[in-house]
């Protein structure tokens, strides 16, 4: 079991930070890595053309090692979720009358290329909405979701976690049941991976996206995608000299190559060797790996234990424990305490949380402590008592 470990952060110690969700605080080690890869690039000599390749291929594996896939040249670096969207939909060539399957209210970089796209080629997009009851939530959405897909279903897009509440979807049981009628399963998982375990092997997707700055831990505009095999000869988004073959070899770039990289490396951005920010994310992923997904969940999971026994008396709503995550979780207030309030006594509170939709969402790290809780039992318990009183009939 993990102990805490505030001590590899910088946090400021007069606020709880539970919000994770929206931008990881830097690692020391991270920032320690950016502030070497400054001093480095100042001087452009000491940068060789084999580097830009060998810190590239290391930060590949690293993240291959996490979502347990085999192959690192299947692993893309990506500037944001967007980006490697955009590859998928560019390579996705459905025919007409086909639907494109997504969740409703997920993040916005998982839904607006499916919505060009059914416009583009006269599609359907179905928008799963969870069911209009709060019991067994989670439960019933995956299997609206599943009875959404049909024969006809080009394309499944899911989170792994919902961003905004934390219901987790079954995706090992929908990547099935997509695969099944020839359609792709694409995850975003931005809001899970690094922190909750990704097994390539069961999910089985074809596309997973994850944008490096939240649970990985890493630098802003620096990610991950993973692409299988359907798109092992498809084309990127952009030509770029790197991803062509041969591209080791800068005396002979003149040579121009029609082949790209193999695999997933046909899709990295321009200037994936960014010599700042891919040092930081490989300190990054050293530490994820050195955590433990298993053991950020049991972290996780026994900080919010009192918070998630005491809330429902409160009149608060959380999902199941089997629906959701330890490490994201949405908290929808009793009726009528207004979201005013509960920004009002957070920040009393010295609390950093996000609010997404009518959701209170409190995503912890293991660099929160049992303190940190206990302030925000308390400002949730005060939400209640000072919420103005709801008009009699």
């Amino acid at each position: 079991m993990l102990t805490c470990q505030k001590h590899l952060f910088d946090l400021a110690d007069d606020l709880r930070y539970l919000n994770c969700a929206y931008m990881a605080p830097l690692l020391k080690s991270s920032a320690e890595a950016g502030g070497n890869a400054i001093a480095r690039r100042r001087r452009p000599y000491h940068i060789m053309p084999t580097d830009f390749f060998t810190e590239v291929d290391q930060l590949r594996a690293l993240f291959a090692q996490l979502i347990h896939c085999p192959d690192p040249q299947r692993i893309a670096l990506v500037p944001a979720v967007s980006y490697g969207m955009a590859v998928v939909a560019k390579n996705l060539h459905p025919r007409p009358g086909q639907n494109l399957v997504v969740a409703q209210e997920q993040f916005p970089s998982n839904v607006y290329p499916w919505r060009t796209l059914a416009q583009e080629h006269g599609l359907d997009l179905r928008i799963v909405a969870p069911p209009p009851t709060l019991a067994q939530r989670g439960q019933q959405w995956n299997e609206r979701i599943w009875e959404t897909i049909d024969a006809n279903t080009a394309l499944l897009a899911l989170p792994h976690v919902h961003w905004a509440d934390g219901t987790k979807f079954e995706l090992a049981a929908l990547g099935q049941r997509i695969h099944e009628v020839g359609g792709l399963l694409v995850v975003d998982g931005t809001q899970s991976v690094g922190a909750l375990d990704f097994d390539i092997n069961k999910i089985k997707p074809d596309a997973l996206v994850c944008a490096g700055y939240k649970w990985l831990m890493g630098p802003y505009s620096l990610g991950y995608a993973y692409f299988g095999e359907r798109f092992d000869h498809g084309k990127p988004v952009e030509e770029n000299w790197i991803n062509r073959l041969h591209s080791e070899d800068f005396a002979g770039l003149v040579n121009y190559q029609d082949a790209y990289q193999p695999k997933a490396l046909r899709y990295d951005v321009g200037e994936r060797s960014n010599f700042i920010l891919v040092p930081m994310a490989l300190a990054a992923l050293r530490q994820v790996l050195a955590w433990g997904t298993a053991n950020i969940q049991a972290y996780c999971g026994q900080l919010l234990a009192p918070l998630v026994q005491a809330l429902p008396a409160l009149g608060y709503w959380l999902e199941q424990p089997e629906a959701r995550a330890n490490h994201l979780v949405g908290l929808r207030l009793p009726a009528g305490v207004p979201l005013a309030t509960v920004r009002q006594v957070f920040a009393e509170h010295q609390l950093s949380v996000s609010i997404r939709g009518q959701a209170v969402r409190v995503a912890p790290h293991v660099y929160n402590t049992e303190a940190d809780v206990a302030a925000l039992l308390a400002a949730a318990t005060q939400v209640v008592q000072t919420a103005p009183a709801l008009p009699t009939a």
